[in-house]
């Protein structure tokens, strides 16, 4: 929770209406003050924890709105002296895994809290890009000209990393471009000071302190000064924005000079993007997927990605390829992907698209690398129509949809307002018992519905934001 911003919890009401409890509760938060921010926030997220406890067992579905108070701004000196004192004691956790005593004061000297990364950390994002516009925003006519252009002046060491490990140079050339431009935007943050303050505090401390050893452990090793090591503020880095961990497992040197630097060399980042795609599984010379046609009457809940056909078998139930295209060989396992719905175009997707989830696990990364490869070796784009009529979620509205399903009895993973295969799970189990083509895809039509069929529900503010 951000100092200085009113919050509010959503909770259910129990028998009694003990919402006296909860603001006796939360005025504490602000005695508590007093004492840092550090134990503002912890206290803030017993407040969260006890109205949701508080709320247990509520006789009445409708949902309150109960009003926190404001919280006094946070204290930067405050701040900065909580920071300094969990370096100091983390300092020893470093030391006992091998980093030494010059590295960590060198690496740690000049650093101090950056509210940059606590904002950047707490963010929720408010609304759920469509996938055709992030896919316009990825696959632009400059990017693939780029990239045929580096394809070609690289020809040779493209070569060497396709015979070696399996994976086509414009499969690399596409991770390249959206992870970086091509290596032009790689983040501006010191690596460092940026996992340290994940480390500090927030949801993601215990990722942000293993990755942390992991960066000092690089600097050790690559014989890096750590001050020189920069990043985006979640501690990735490089051309093709590996993590501290997975460059200590998956990094390799590509051009044969005896250190391996992500930062400056095409030839590392490219090769050690190609050694994660083939030690992740990566099959030679198969495709990831390709854009299909599916037969009148297909059954849209065969559209799940834990169903997993021969080409053959989907041969059989009528999918067929695109005009001027051919399916993968007959014996090949694949799965349909229906990323905008059973209105948008659908995909055959093989065990390479599920490779690429591994370094990125978000479907639309995955697809916009699949089709911006696509591109760049001369295929057209995607055929079929994107329904770009329809609007997307924001983050209350993405919430409520999966609170609704849970109560109907269509479990949806919590609502988190982060819609990902639990809740396409529940949607698609929902679509099914309604008669509704079962393709798993949140829409504001099926919000409506299941406001009607629910109840009274959480006001969300607005309901969509409608594609650009």
């Amino acid at each position: 929770m951000r100092a200085g911003s009113p919050r509010s919890i959503t909770v259910a009401p129990a028998v009694g209406n003990p919402i006296w409890l909860i603001r006796i509760v939360a005025i504490l938060v602000v005695i508590l003050c007093s004492q840092g921010m550090v134990l503002l926030r912890k206290t803030a997220r017993i407040v969260a924890l006890a109205a949701l406890l508080t709320a247990a067992g509520a006789a009445s579905p409708v949902l309150a709105q109960v009003p926190m108070p404001e919280v006094p701004a946070a204290n930067p000196a405050v701040e900065q002296q909580n920071f300094a004192d969990f370096l100091q004691t983390f300092r020893t956790t470093a030391l006992s895994a091998g980093i030494t005593a010059e590295t960590w004061d060198r690496a740690t000297s000049g650093i101090s809290f950056n509210p940059r990364v606590e904002a950047l950390n707490d963010k929720q994002p408010e609304f759920v890009r469509p996938i055709w516009d992030y896919l316009a925003g990825v696959i632009t006519p400059e990017r693939v000209g780029r990239g045929r252009e580096l394809m070609a002046e690289n020809a040779p060491l493209f070569r060497r990393l396709h015979e070696q490990y399996g994976v086509p140079p414009a499969i690399l050339t596409a991770i390249w471009a959206i992870e970086t431009g091509y290596g032009r935007i790689q983040g501006n943050f010191n690596l460092v000071e940026a996992l340290a303050n994940l480390s500090f505090e927030g949801p993601r401390a215990a990722y942000g302190q293993r990755e942390l050893i992991a960066a000092l452990q690089i600097a050790q090793q690559q014989h890096i000064d750590p001050r020189q090591m920069m990043g985006s503020w979640a501690g990735a880095f490089g051309q093709t924005q590996f993590i501290p961990s997975t460059f200590l497992k998956y990094a390799v040197d590509g051009n044969g000079d005896g250190r391996i630097d992500l930062w400056n060399s095409p030839a590392d980042a490219l090769a050690s993007t190609a050694n994660y795609l083939q030690q992740s599984g990566w099959e030679a010379d198969q495709p990831w997927g390709e854009e299909v046609q599916l037969p009148d009457g297909f059954s849209y809940a065969e559209a799940d990605p834990s169903i997993g056909k021969s080409v053959a078998e989907w041969e059989q139930m009528g999918v067929r390829p695109v005009p001027g295209e051919q399916l993968p060989a007959p014996d090949v396992m694949a799965s349909i992907n229906l990323p905008a719905g059973y209105r948008g175009p659908a995909f055959l997707v093989l065990n390479n698209f599920n490779v690429l989830l591994k370094y990125n696990s978000a479907i639309p990364y995955a697809l916009a690398v699949g089709l911006l490869a696509d591109r760049l070796r001369g295929f057209p784009g995607v055929r079929a129509s994107w329904p770009a009529a329809e609007a997307a979620l924001d983050q209350p509205a993405a919430m409520a949809l999966q609170q609704g399903l849970t109560d109907l009895g269509f479990p949806a993973g919590g609502a988190d307002g982060v819609l990902g295969r639990r809740s396409a799970q529940a949607i698609r189990s929902y679509q099914q018992s309604r008669g509704l083509p079962a393709d798993g895809f949140p829409t504001v039509e099926l919000l409506e519905r299941i406001r009607r069929e629910h109840g009274p529900m959480p006001q969300t503010g607005s309901t969509a934001l409608p594609s650009q």
